[in-house]
């Protein structure tokens, strides 16, 4: 265990901070995704509450005056975290956002989601902006199993589909999480749990990923929706027995709310985001993949 992370428990709502009822803002900045999640609804919209949905997208440069009226309202605010709605290495916006964060709030905790798709071949950029978290979403670490959750990838312009462009994003995935975790980067694991497809595999990423550095790990049950709506939500006793199996490797994270790409204040407590991002809209308005 890094002495990052240990940091991080104290100060992170998602690292075990909760307890201290640390708080976080999540920005915006990321419009647009490169992989194409057979699960995922990245939609503009007031009403869900769910990671990939927000109000807005805000530009590095609107970022700075909301941190500022964020913590006056919610002074506990200690992390400022991107997490799409798109994926944050898809553009150069979230690594802008956070060199102005760095300037303008260098005591924020800087931290950041990604696919991972471009992770290894962006990690010295991670590394110099000096990310303290980094969660990589990790869905399997079989192509054949993220095929089935995948639809393709583009990458480098070039759009691959099926166990061809899986094939690419586990290995820059794992490649990624091996570098930034060697560089003293504290790294998260989340995996979305769909018990038809990739239920029996958890210990296997959960192994898999410990052994590469990532700290801890978090399972996400699958909200059934776009293309995985007929598949059911992991009952507990299944989220529950894939946290087990994952314990064995690596510290699991088990109080994740599932937060919008606009959170604002702590999680399950204090809520702000409705004032910072003045959340008016009543429609839901979808993003199209690519």
């Amino acid at each position: 265990m890094n002495n990052n992370y240990k940091d991080l428990q104290n100060s992170h709502p998602c690292f075990g901070g909760h307890k201290n009822h640390a708080g976080r803002i999540h920005l915006p900045v990321s419009p647009g995704c490169n992989i194409a999640c057979r699960f995922c609804d990245r939609t503009i919209n007031d009403v869900e509450q769910r990671p990939g949905v927000t109000s807005k997208i805000l530009k590095p440069e609107e970022t700075i005056e909301i941190i500022r009226k964020s913590l006056k309202l919610c002074p506990e605010i200690t992390v400022a975290g991107i997490a799409g709605p798109g994926d944050t290495l898809a553009t150069d916006n979230a690594l802008d956002t956070f060199r102005l964060i760095k300037k303008h709030f260098p005591k924020l905790i800087k931290c950041m989601s990604t696919n991972g798709l471009l992770l290894y071949e962006r990690a010295d950029e991670i590394i110099e902006v000096g990310i303290d978290s980094l969660t990589v979403t990790v869905n399997a670490v079989e192509p054949e199993i993220e095929a089935k959750l995948n639809k393709y990838i583009i990458y480098h312009g070039e759009k691959i589909e099926g166990i061809g462009g899986a094939r690419i994003l586990i290995e820059n995935q794992l490649r990624g999480i091996e570098k930034i975790a060697k560089a003293g980067i504290t790294i998260k694991v989340n995996t979305v749990l769909v018990p038809e497809i990739n239920g029996s595999h958890i210990e296997e990423i959960a192994r898999t990923v410990g052994e590469l550095g990532a700290s801890i790990y978090n399972i996400i049950p699958l909200i059934p929706q776009y293309e995985l709506k007929e598949c059911r939500e992991p009952s507990c006793i299944e989220i529950d027995g894939a946290r087990a199996k994952a314990s064995k490797y690596v510290d699991v994270f088990r109080h994740c709310q599932r937060c919008r790409a606009d959170a604002v204040g702590i999680p399950g407590e204090k809520e702000v985001g409705d004032q910072i991002y003045q959340r008016r809209l009543r429609i839901k308005e979808t993003f199209s993949h690519g």
